[in-house]
């Protein structure tokens, strides 16, 4: 009798595994064909606004030829305390290269994702004071996710090169001519490498398909010291989920401070669906499809009061490395070349 007791336990032990498997499974793969469409527009109008005329200026689409040398795309999140600070060191590193370079222009697109609080006036503070052709904001009206906001402006830029960076200034602007020099320095490799397109004096840097991914990975091991440990033991359960769903080749994903020439972005940013944090995975994941070199550089990070990531981010993120794998293996996140 106690055998058959303990048989039938069993018996519905595994049926329910098997029944809890299924239905993950089911919702897993429902989950992943809804957001198939994902990387179509969000509802937000694609207008500046001149703050002066209150003139509606149309936004460039980055299938347009390039206008402006350099475009720096911030994403903002009720960032009122943080972003002016981030805001002066850009506008005053890039205003003093432009009095020695007068070939070099530039801009600024801050990107605000619904912010609840004073995250608009103070952008517009600096549109303003630099005028629209230098700093403009795109209000998503509602927030979508930091994936969702760098999305939005870089498909807005003109910039040759483009380089998105956080709201927060965890690293020093200077630290773009790092990623901006091995850019050039790959992408002359390009035009003299023979190749007739490559080679072509028509070609310019934006035409080239490159990355450069700003890293902390020197910084891990004093990182590693520091952290708490179940802080460490998710990080490594996270990159572990990384390197299965992206594959290998980029020890820091996660770094906010990417750069990218205008043809890597165009494939890049007309694709990627993950609206929040792992969309950074998802750009490794696409660069690797494409065949975009991606660079990796070594850059100076601060921890900056305010994050707005925490430990329960950290299970998000792996459902949508989950989301990821599926959608693209199975064929159902289709891929626009």
């Amino acid at each position: 009798m106690e055998v058959e007791i303990v048989q039938t336990t069993v018996e519905i032990l595994v049926a329910l595994v098997v029944i809890l498997t299924l239905g993950l499974l089911s919702v897993i793969f429902f989950e992943a064909y809804r957001r198939r469409h994902n990387h179509t527009h969000v509802e937000a109008p694609a207008i500046f606004e001149d703050p002066h005329s209150l003139k509606q200026i149309p936004c460039p689409s980055i299938f347009d030829p390039a206008e402006k040398y350099l475009s720096l795309i911030v994403p903002a999140f009720n960032e009122e305390h943080r972003l002016p600070v981030a805001l002066e060191e850009m506008m005053n590193y890039l205003q003093q290269r432009a009095a020695k370079d007068k070939s070099f222009s530039f801009e600024v697109v801050i990107v605000d994702d619904g912010s609840a609080d004073g995250t608009k006036r103070v952008a517009f503070e600096y549109v303003r004071k630099y005028n629209v052709d230098n700093v403009r904001v795109i209000l998503l009206g509602r927030n979508h996710g930091k994936g969702e906001a760098i999305r939005k402006g870089m498909l807005h830029s003109r910039g040759e090169l483009l380089l998105m960076l956080d709201a927060d200034g965890a690293t020093k602007i200077t630290d773009l001519e790092k990623l901006e020099n091995q850019i050039l320095s790959v992408a002359r490799k390009e035009f003299n490498s023979g190749d007739s397109a490559a080679s072509d004096s028509t070609v310019k840097v934006a035409d080239i398909p490159l990355a450069a991914f700003g890293s902390r990975a020197h910084l891990e091991e004093k990182a590693l010291s520091t952290r708490k440990w179940y802080r460490n033991f998710l990080m490594k359960g996270f990159h572990l989920v990384v390197l299965l769903s992206a594959g290998p080749g980029i020890r820091d994903t996660q770094c906010g401070f990417k750069m990218f020439t205008r043809s890597s972005a165009r494939k890049l940013f007309s694709n990627i669906r993950l609206r929040r944090w792992c969309f950074d995975v998802e750009l490794v994941y696409l660069c690797k499809h494409f065949g975009i070199r991606v660079l990796e550089i070594s850059v100076n990070w601060s921890e900056i009061p305010g994050s707005k990531v925490n430990p329960l981010s950290i299970p998000n993120m792996l459902w949508e490395l989950v989301l990821m794998s599926i959608g693209y293996r199975t064929g159902m996140w289709r891929i626009r070349t």
